[in-house]
């Protein structure tokens, strides 16, 4: 798949913030002083991190071809796909609020409340599109409101998503009183059992989930706002961008993508919990940076995302295949997660003037 050097299309002002584009390119205004500090260069370098990610994949699928019978099955395959396709939909909204400058560590207890709120009895009564819209418009409201906070009380993304962390997960606590809360409608359980040419649906949300996502970040203003944005805050609101009105939207656009992945999650579960979405904050941002996004905002490629995910779906579909025990799992994701980071620092030096 082909990548771009900056990110084109749209209008409006933009500053020169020699930040990146969605190959993990920079975009400057001035010529390149050095010959690796080009965007030509740096969209180069976007493009070799996607194909080595994709290499990673195929010698993972060959790991898991030998430790387990198991794994090169059609129905292991499809399991993977699916399991994917929840924690890559969370992804795609992280990438956004990361390139943007931002973090987001409230989106698993984000899907926990819009999961348990959607699965009430009160709500259930409203059937399918009830059930959809309250786990879409919950999981947008808690966005709003980490996006105001973070926008207009000027407090650090870090502080305000991680209390929205425990404050969500302690709501969706208190409304379900700890208890599961089965799904009685049968179309709404469909959503995960359906399958079109032998592939779920589920896989087709996240692949039309990308394909959106994708020509936002890179075909429109928004895209091109967000990656100035995330490059220099300071330079961008100079140049008359509305830095707190789009940080705001970059927040709801992740609760959004929460409130989808509780509708996937609660139907493959059958059940609405409190402690479903555990630890997605660490897998999606692990998937973001190991797919090329700087945590420092500004640059970033969605397709790098989510063959991270795919690469940490992978792993632990094999983990699981071999019984090794979920602690193993934690200790092999941040060490992919520490040599990513390192990865990014070594490219951004090989990229300097």
């Amino acid at each position: 798949m082909s990548q771009q050097t900056s990110p084109p299309g749209g209008s409006g002002p933009l500053p020169a913030t020699g930040q990146g584009s969605a190959s993990g390119s920079v975009r400057q205004t001035g010529p390149s002083p050095g010959k690796g500090s080009g965007p030509a260069f740096l969209g180069h370098m976007g493009r070799v991190r996607n194909l080595g990610l994709f290499v990673v994949l195929v010698l993972l699928c060959v790991v898991g071809a030998l430790t387990s019978g198991n794994f090169a099955t059609r129905q292991n395959a499809l399991v993977i796909l699916s399991s994917a396709a929840v924690i890559g939909v969370i992804t795609i909204g992280q990438t956004f609020v990361i390139i943007g400058g931002g973090i987001d560590l409230s989106v698993g207890a984000i899907v926990a409340l819009a999961s348990v709120w959607c699965t009430t009895v009160a709500t259930q009564s409203y059937g399918l599109g009830g059930m959809i819209v309250c786990a879409l418009a919950v999981g947008a409201v808690v966005g709003l409101i980490n996006g105001l906070i973070i926008s207009y009380g000027n407090i650090v993304a870090f502080i305000v998503t991680i209390a929205m962390m425990a404050s969500a997960r302690g709501l969706a606590e208190r409304i379900s009183d700890r208890q599961s809360q089965v799904v009685t409608v049968d179309s709404f359980n469909s959503i995960a059992s359906t399958k079109w040419l032998g592939i779920p649906l589920l896989v087709y949300i996240l692949a039309v989930a990308v394909v959106l996502g994708w020509v936002l970040l890179n075909r429109t203003t928004f895209g091109r706002r967000t990656f100035a944005i995330g490059g220099n805050q300071e330079a961008a609101r100079l140049a008359g961008l509305d830095v707190r009105r789009h940080t705001l939207v970059l927040y709801v656009l992740s609760g959004l993508c929460c409130g989808i992945a509780a509708v996937m999650l609660t139907a493959r579960t059958t059940s609405g919990a409190s402690n479903l979405g555990n630890l997605y904050e660490l897998d999606s941002i692990a998937a973001v940076i190991i797919g090329g996004t700087l945590l420092t905002g500004g640059r970033g490629s969605l397709i790098g995302s989510i063959l991270g995910v795919l690469v940490f779906t992978t792993i632990t579909n094999i983990f699981v295949l071999n019984n090794l025990t979920t602690d193993i799992q934690q200790i092999a994701k941040g060490l992919i997660i520490v040599a990513a980071v390192l990865i990014q620092r070594r490219g951004r030096r090989t990229a300097a003037p």
